[in-house]
């Protein structure tokens, strides 16, 4: 190789390496892509320029950033003043979870006069949704990652036809990737038949690899402004657990709110509208009801938390760890996905450690092998510290939620990742209820019954092998 040939590849690595150190804000992931780039040099590079470029600096999402916080200035003032009014009749029953309901400069606000409905897999929640959706009057919106082309795809396409046909107004976003399946079927029909459909930040072949990244994982339909569903559970038969018993069962978790709460989804809806649909839908209270005070849905107090590319901060993270944090005695997390960094697993640590009973129930078997194996590289740190982690043996546990003290449950997209936490765009439901959290942790206690506990004295018997790839792996998770 002629050397002027090698010293113009070396500029050019140390030209990758330079930018970033330069622009990746966390130390672990910086130290990652250099030790990528560096040990597999045209492999890492690849890998970096395609994924690992910080898109939250970048023209696009700062335009997102900046159209978002310019629409319905009115709106906001008005949750917010809601909100402290909601938390101020509210201290005590929150109680040591103020600090988190209070979380209003990032603008999660806390509202009252909820009814929350846990539904669990898609048994209990598409017969709900499809209801739902037929008694709609003026508007739906839906939002989802994954929407495919099967029965119940289809089935929910039709309604979504018969309803615009009826002249309600329907806007639908899929996400390019994700739903990548329904491109020229579903989403050419609903587009022929009225349905305003767009996906989420198109994927183009020569931006191909860029645009895996930074995807819109959240799952959200509002009715009439005052119906509101959020969760785990895409549009997808592999949801719906039916007597085929060669069928993966699939365990996950959603959320029915009917109330003022709704109001703040719809923020969310329309921004990520207004974004993908390139539109400017002002203000209207078609889509903002102004909720009487008399007409009373429920007494449940629900903040929405929603983080993404386009936040200042990673809000998601930010409430989990401060939920963890202000918890007193205990804590139950489920997730299908855990790669997080190491200031979620410092706060889990640190309750544990406080004589918090910390419990994390995750898949014995995800669906990749790299992430299955990287999420077991963290168990013997935990373990030592006192977590107890048991893992999900009737089939593939898909839900995100969090239980603590039995005073507040947490229902949403987001895993406890990386890639949920930075990346993606997500939103998260905080029901501060005793009812509501005693449930969930019901139905986390018979997930339990279908799992087994690791032992940590077991666990430490693994093959020497196993311990070498998790700990290799281990030094690449702050890139998953």
């Amino acid at each position: 190789m002629p050397p002027y040939i090698i010293v113009l590849y070396t500029l050019f690595v140390a030209a990758v390496c330079i930018n970033i150190l330069i622009n990746t804000e966390t130390p672990s992931k910086a130290l990652g892509y250099l030790l990528l780039v560096i040990s597999f040099p045209v492999v890492g590079i690849i890998v970096y320029l395609s994924v690992g470029l910080n898109y939250r600096k970048k023209e696009l999402y700062r335009k997102k950033l900046e159209f978002d916080e310019q629409e319905y200035p009115m709106l906001e003032k008005q949750a917010a003043e809601l909100s402290r009014q909601t938390l101020l009749r509210n201290k005590d029953k929150i109680g040591n979870f103020y600090q988190m309901a209070a979380f209003s400069k990032t603008k999660n606000f806390t509202s009252s006069n909820n009814k929350a409905s846990i539904l669990v897999n898609g048994e209990k929640k598409f017969p709900d949704l499809l209801e739902s959706l037929r008694g709609a009057k003026h508007h739906i919106h839906i939002e989802y990652y994954i929407y495919e082309n099967d029965t119940i795809g289809n089935q929910l396409a039709n309604i979504l036809i018969e309803k615009a046909k009826e002249g309600v107004e329907v806007r639908f976003i899929y996400d390019d990737f994700g739903s990548s399946g329904i491109r020229k079927n579903i989403a050419r029909q609903l587009r022929a038949e009225g349905v305003e459909a767009y996906p989420f930040y198109k994927i183009n072949l020569i931006l191909f690899a860029n645009r895996m990244n930074y995807r819109n994982h959240r799952k959200i339909i509002v009715i009439d402004g005052t119906v509101g569903y959020i969760g785990g559970v895409n549009v997808s038969d592999n949801y719906i657990n039916n007597d085929d018993k060669t069928k993966l069962y699939w365990r996950d978790t959603h959320l029915k709110i009917v109330g003022t709460s709704v109001s703040n989804l719809q923020t969310t809806f329309l921004t990520d509208w207004n974004f993908c649909a390139n539109q400017k839908i002002p203000y209207s209270t078609d889509y903002f009801p102004i909720v009487n005070e008399e007409k009373k849905f429920g007494d449940h107090l629900v903040q929405i938390v929603t983080s993404g590319p386009d936040s200042k901060y990673p809000k998601i993270k930010f409430t989990l760890i401060q939920a963890i944090l202000n918890a007193k005695h205990e804590i139950c997390i489920t997730s299908p996905y855990f790669i997080p960094d190491k200031s979620f697993i410092d706060a889990i640590k640190m309750a544990a450690l406080s004589g918090i009973e910390v419990k994390m129930l995750l898949p014995t078997k995800s669906d990749s092998f790299i992430v299955n194996t990287t999420t077991q590289s963290y168990f013997q740190e935990l373990m030592s510290a006192g977590v107890k982690i048991y893992t999900y043996n009737k089939g593939f546990v898909h839900a995100k939620t969090m239980v603590c003290d039995e005073k507040i449950a947490i229902i949403g997209t987001a895993n406890l990742d990386n890639r949920s936490f930075d990346l993606n765009f997500e939103v998260n439901a905080i029901i501060y209820d005793e009812d509501i959290a005693k449930e969930l942790k019901e139905i986390y206690d018979k997930d339990l019954i279908m799992s087994t506990q690791i032992v940590p004295d077991e666990w430490e018997q693994r093959p020497w092998y196993m311990k070498l790839l998790e700990r290799l792996l281990h030094l690449f998770s702050s890139l998953m």
